[in-house]
């Protein structure tokens, strides 16, 4: 079938084709960038964060009546968590628990930077996790180099001061990036503002920083161990279930926490201020804004494309009815239903096909905007190929139904007067 007929028409229908074609190019680019964003959040709300996050679960407690201000509070604090921890540990439903000032996304952020020298710039910054011998037992976490904290290594730690750990442990993540030589096992660093050299004697195969949203995404993977005890009224316990026990873990935790000291307050709830929540918990709640706006975007992809399907089958209906004794003049000339229905469909082709030209354009000049704006990736050349085909037959299936009805116009239309 020749092109030009269909030109010609289009041209005594600028106004539709110029309509249809910018909306066609403007879903074209909005759906690509969803469809990118979308995949992009999908991807990170799956990331694994390194830990077996199966029967882990985390409780937020706060005494009332201690502080760490006096050597005798400070003594009075370490013992309340050593009882903690021994009541904890002896749980039928326990595996494993130890305490800490924070855990993987749970939105608790203590971060520093490393430095290969104490006069050196600041390197790779870093969340730093206070544990002890249990935290990788507890956690999951796997070595893939050197070995875990002893008894004997383990300080405690008010919250004020400077961080200085004779060792730690870190993730493979920032052992590459402050030795990219692979040698950084038993290597010497230094946290920000200090002098005083911590050891890398273990290095972690994976474990996320306390915020699912990380200021610069290299840094999700820079995390550290320092074998300290927060010594604070306030802290977290980290414990494991024993397989199957998750859920009872939850009321036996805090019930031999509360049999340790009635004062304490561990807060009821069930959003992020909970004191206790699952690791489940944890994760859903650290993506709940990732999740909430890629099913907006999914939202917005499906209704641009019901407008656009909507206008593309308004348009092609009108143009029908207004082209009824043309339709029924060619019919009478010997042209076939097959012949009226592939002319919609070419014509509405050709209007596609131009959209789909200038909205990935618009695609990639909307993606540029986002990087610099947003500091996004680029936008795949995948997603600019599926959104022009996801339009492409959008628009033929929205005109096969009046271009059905055109090829049932009798020739007996040619008679008829206009």
């Amino acid at each position: 079938m020749a092109v030009h007929p269909i030109i010609s028409a289009l041209r005594r229908h600028k106004a539709g084709a110029v309509l249809i074609t910018l909306q066609i190019a403007l879903t074209l680019a909005i759906v690509c960038n969803c469809l990118f964003l979308i995949s992009d959040k999908i991807e990170k709300i799956s990331r694994p964060s390194g830990l077996n996050e199966s029967d882990l679960l985390m409780v937020t407690t706060t005494h009332t009546g201690m502080n760490a201000d006096t050597a005798a509070g400070q003594a009075k604090l370490e013992a309340s968590i050593a009882g903690d921890l021994s009541a904890l540990r002896h749980l039928p439903d326990v595996a494993d628990a130890y305490e800490t000032n924070s855990l993987p996304l749970s939105n608790n952020n203590w971060a520093l930077h490393l430095r290969l020298a104490p006069d050196a710039r600041d390197g790779p910054g870093t969340s730093f996790f206070e544990s002890d011998a249990h935290t990788l037992a507890t956690l999951g976490v796997r070595l893939v180099a050197g070995r875990n904290f002893r008894d004997d290594e383990v300080t405690g730690r008010s919250g004020l001061g400077a961080l200085e750990p004779v060792v730690i442990i870190v993730t493979k993540h920032l052992a590459d990036q402050l030795f990219p030589h692979g040698d950084a096992l038993g290597k010497q660093v230094y946290f920000s503002s200090t002098t005083v050299p911590s050891t890398i004697i273990g290095i972690m195969a994976r474990m996320q920083t306390s915020h699912a949203e990380s200021v610069l995404p290299d840094r999700t993977w820079n995390s550290t161990l320092v074998p300290i005890r927060l010594v604070d009224s306030s802290r977290y316990y980290v414990v494991r279930s024993r397989p199957g026990h998750l859920a009872a873990a939850m009321k036996s935790v805090p019930a031999a926490l509360y049999a340790q000291d009635p004062q304490r307050v561990i807060p009821d709830g069930a959003d992020e201020n909970a004191g206790v929540r699952s690791f489940a918990q944890i994760r859903e709640q650290a993506y709940q804004s990732d999740r909430t706006l890629a099913v907006s975007m999914g939202w917005i992809s499906a209704i641009l494309l019901v407008v656009t399907a909507v206008g593309i089958v308004g348009l092609s209906s009108f143009w029908v009815g207004q082209r009824r004794r043309q339709i029924g003049i060619r019919r009478a000339l010997g042209a076939t239903r097959g012949n009226i229905l592939g002319y919609f469909h070419l014509e509405n082709l050709v209007i596609s096909v131009v959209g789909v030209v200038i909205g990935t354009a618009l695609a990639i000049g909307m993606n540029l905007w986002m990087v610099t704006q947003f500091q996004m990736d680029h936008l795949p050349v995948p997603y600019v190929v599926a959104g022009a085909v996801i339009l492409l037959l959008l628009g033929q299936g929205a005109v096969w139904a009046p271009a059905l009805r055109a090829s049932k116009v009798s020739p007996v239309e040619a008679t008829r007067s206009a």
